[in-house]
């Protein structure tokens, strides 16, 4: 039996952490942005084809859906649409991207050279599964924020009536971020994301984006257009983001897209033991 000392307890850990949290990042990023170590499986026709459709469709409800969405939403009983207002708020990216962002700084906080080195390894994989669901929802949702400020598209009933022709691009006001989407972008993303790490929750995470399109046109915030398109973006950013883990070798094998398995229970709680410095057997009889 050993006894360890709580790792926040040791001398200059806080003094430390600043430090160690910024080479942490700084070596995480460096392995993103090192060229592909090898070739991902390539992309199949039908994607451009799919892409087209979707586009199509875009463009079709704009003329023939948007403006009857709209006007339908508007005349919804107030509380059908105030319970909408409470779900449409799981569509925010900080839903996302806070937790994982608080996840990282905690593992790149407690990363250390000194930790064995099948240690290392665990919180490695931790970062790279993590840190890739963080990229590929936080990406799509970056892009969509800067692209329909530029596209300029007037949101449902701006100026008193609905028109949904009516732009003014480069404003970067919030009524005319219209499109694409920015909920639906973020949920989209989501649910290739988690959907890619867990193959078996893509059902549940697709009806968790598809309820959060439908939010935003009850609660008259967006045109149907704008979250076809919001989805379209969040879900091709997602799926260029596990390609280029895939091509690193990170997260996902290259030739099938496949999940790499997550650390085991035992050895995630045998350097949870660690970190924490509990009195508890060595690490390497743990099975670390």
């Amino acid at each position: 039996m050993t006894t360890r000392r709580s790792a926040a307890a040791r001398p200059g850990f806080v003094t430390a952490l600043p430090r160690r949290i910024a080479t942490n990042l700084v070596s995480w990023c460096r392995w993103l942005a090192r060229p592909p170590r090898t070739q991902v499986r390539p992309l199949t026709p039908s994607l451009a084809v799919v892409v087209a459709l979707v586009l199509a469709v875009v463009v079709a409800a704009m003329f023939s859906l948007d403006t009857a969405a709209s006007d339908w939403a508007r005349h919804l009983p107030p509380s059908f649409r105030a319970v909408f207002e409470e779900i449409t708020d799981f569509g925010r990216s900080a839903v996302f991207l806070y937790p994982l962002g608080v996840l990282l700084l905690l593992i790149a906080a407690f990363s250390s050279a000194a930790l064995p080195r099948l240690a290392q390894g665990v919180l490695a994989a931790l970062a790279a599964r993590l840190g890739f669901l963080f990229i590929a929802i936080g990406a799509p949702s970056l892009f969509d924020t800067i692209v329909k400020r530029l596209i300029g598209r007037a949101r449902p009933y701006v100026g008193g009536h609905d028109n949904p022709f009516l732009y003014h691009p480069f404003v970067w006001r919030p009524e005319y971020a219209s499109m694409p989407s920015g909920h639906a972008t973020t949920a989209a993303a989501a649910a290739m994301a988690i959907g890619a790490m867990w193959p078996r929750a893509r059902p549940l995470m697709w009806l968790y984006a598809l309820i959060i399109l439908f939010s935003r046109i009850v609660v008259v915030a967006h045109h149907p257009s704008d979250v076809i398109a919001g989805a379209l973006v969040g879900a091709l950013g997602a799926m260029m983001v596990q390609r280029a883990f895939a091509a690193r070798r990170l997260v996902f094998s290259a030739s099938d897209l496949q999940p790499y398995p997550w650390p085991s229970w035992r050895r995630l709680k045998a350097v949870a033991v660690l970190i924490a410095g509990s009195s508890a057997p060595s690490a390497t009889k743990q099975g670390l």
